[in-house]
């Protein structure tokens, strides 16, 4: 799980913004905002309004506590399960769509009735995140244009109910020309999109205009994603 130095950082860079105008949206020092990015200071008061100041939820900001750092007893109560364990009221079950075949013009999945693997959710996140249970999938990052952060084999949650308002610095699934694409959108004035990589470097940003933009269908916003790290 990633730091709260490098949550900030990702939110960050999603929202092209500098440490200095971070502190202005927070309204503390410039050397405090250091102190955060640097993981010099791994907790803060300041939470919500940090959250605020990066659009992000504060329990997901919030929540950095690394493995090394978790008492023994904050793992009791941890069970295995497979797909023969029954659900439990508390959970539901998100379709993970190993091949996807979208629709031609509409993003949509036409594999609507996918009999594959599934993934489990507690009910209570995908309220809090506002994420309708008939509306989420899951699938696989292909490709390292969005390293670090969504590495090659990275799973993704998406929101297909999510998409009538693009966010600035959220990351979507969008069917660019028949092409499955994960990318952080930002609006242009004119009403063209700016599609951003988190490797930058080797995917620069791409803007589109309003009329080239008609060629870009959003299928959803990402709302969760899960990485394996390399041993």
């Amino acid at each position: 799980m990633s730091t709260l130095a490098n949550k900030i950082k990702e939110r960050m860079f999603a929202l092209d913004i500098n440490q200095r105008e971070l502190s202005e949206r927070i309204g503390i020092s410039q050397v405090a905002v250091h102190k955060l990015v640097s993981g010099k200071t791994k907790q803060t008061s300041k939470i919500n309004e940090l959250a605020t100041a990066l659009e992000c939820d504060p329990a997901w900001l919030g929540s950095n506590n690394e493995v090394g750092d978790m008492g023994e007893a904050q793992w009791r109560g941890v069970e295995t399960w497979d797909s023969q364990t029954p659900l439990s009221e508390e959970e539901a079950e998100l379709p993970f769509y190993t091949s996807i075949e979208l629709s031609a013009g509409n993003g949509s999945f036409t594999d609507a009735e996918n009999n594959g693997p599934k993934l489990r959710f507690s009910k209570s996140t995908l309220r809090r995140l506002g994420v309708e249970k008939a509306n989420a999938v899951c699938v696989n990052v292909s490709g390292n244009s969005m390293e670090p952060v969504l590495p090659d084999k990275a799973t993704v949650g998406i929101d297909t109910g999510d998409k009538a308002r693009i966010v600035d610095g959220s990351i979507y699934a969008i069917n660019h020309g028949g092409l499955l694409r994960v990318k952080i959108l930002q609006n242009l004035p004119g009403g063209g999109i700016r599609l951003k990589s988190y490797n930058s470097e080797d995917y620069p940003a791409e803007d589109y205009s309003a009329a080239e933009k008609q060629d870009i269908e959003v299928i959803g916003r990402v709302f969760w994603y899960s990485v394996l790290l390399p041993r």
